[in-house]
């Protein structure tokens, strides 16, 4: 098959919030996570210096707070930030819903040095 599709409103909720689509989408290379913020909900602070995991946040609906490294970053529907593997991040949301799409991503390099640069041509995006 070359595609998957599931719809994350169909997938389990993790700690009231968190739709983990990888596993129903068998995902290898990208961990895929739709986040619907209740209001005053917050996510724990955590990092990903274990897996070195870099992340993209983008908030798609709301406003919210992302805390790295202690230094709260406030987001508003559009914004997107990026998250080192070493950097501790959580989720601080506001007095409205809010909503997120969290992409993660192991580090592109490898072990001969090779800076792991995304191919690029013929990208029709």
């Amino acid at each position: 098959m070359t595609y998957r599709k599931v719809n994350y409103e169909d997938v389990d909720q993790v700690s009231s919030a968190m739709h983990f689509l990888s596993d129903p989408l068998e995902t290898e290379q990208v961990g895929v996570t739709v986040a619907r913020c209740d209001p005053g909900w917050n996510s724990r602070p955590h990092d990903h210096a274990d897996n070195d995991h870099e992340e993209v946040y983008v908030l798609i609906e709301g406003e919210a707070t992302v805390v790295i490294d202690d230094e709260p970053i406030e987001m508003e529907t559009g914004d997107a930030v990026w998250i080192s593997p070493e950097s501790t991040r959580q989720i601080k949301n506001g007095n409205q819903e809010s909503a997120f799409v969290l992409v993660s991503a192991p580090s592109i390099g490898d072990e001969n040095g090779d800076d792991g640069e995304w191919l690029l041509t013929g990208f029709a995006g």
